[in-house]
């Protein structure tokens, strides 16, 4: 009008996304991550079922009235092939390396970890001969500590009250001539 440069309104400034679309974005993205981890965890149970398979043979040859073994594989955030209480295959970090680890009363012990199934077979194998040799051991052991009658116990606690009783005369003894001996002290000091 009078001689002003008409001027372009200014963009205005972008609105910020409202909180509903953040929001919606966000699960897209969290589900896109959980499906990656879904699908992890059904690759390495995958691979775990495989060597479940390929341990077949071996725990078919262990006698049926031995009952040291559970196999079988846990579906949790680790997928595991349990072989026993105290051992299991997980896999690696990598997700292609199986890992046979102990768990033991210093903590977790690997007994062996490779890419190759037959390897993991192989020391699941010597591992399950070991536990087998050791049971056996325990069962053969005729120290006289396992085989004690009730009359035996009985009579060895009764000689462990009797001695643990005398030790607690003997003591209570000492101390209270030791106390005489220094109220004795005492009253001839003052007196």
């Amino acid at each position: 009008m009078w001689g002003r440069k008409k001027t372009k309104p200014e963009a205005a400034p972008e609105a910020p996304k409202p909180l509903k679309e953040a929001v919606r974005e966000a699960r897209i993205e969290a589900a896109q991550k959980s499906g990656v981890v879904v699908d992890l965890r059904d690759a390495d149970l995958a691979r775990l079922d495989l060597l479940n398979d390929a341990l077949d043979p071996v725990f078919k040859e262990i006698p049926a009235s031995v009952d040291l073994f559970d196999r079988g594989i846990s579906r949790g955030d680790t997928p595991r092939l349990w072989v026993d209480v105290i051992a299991h295959v997980e896999m690696g970090r990598d997700k292609r390396q199986y890992r046979f680890v102990q768990d033991t009363r210093y903590g977790r012990a690997v007994l062996a970890e490779s890419y190759e199934i037959q390897d993991v077979v192989q020391a699941v194998t010597r591992y399950v001969a070991r536990r087998l040799v050791e049971r056996e051991r325990v069962l053969a052991d005729d120290s006289p500590r396992l085989h004690t009658t009730p009359d035996a116990v009985s009579q060895r606690e009764k000689r462990r009250r009797f001695f643990r009783g005398l030790r607690n005369f003997i003591f209570g003894l000492i101390v209270g001539v030791g106390a005489l001996f220094a109220l004795a002290m005492y009253y001839t000091a003052h007196h």
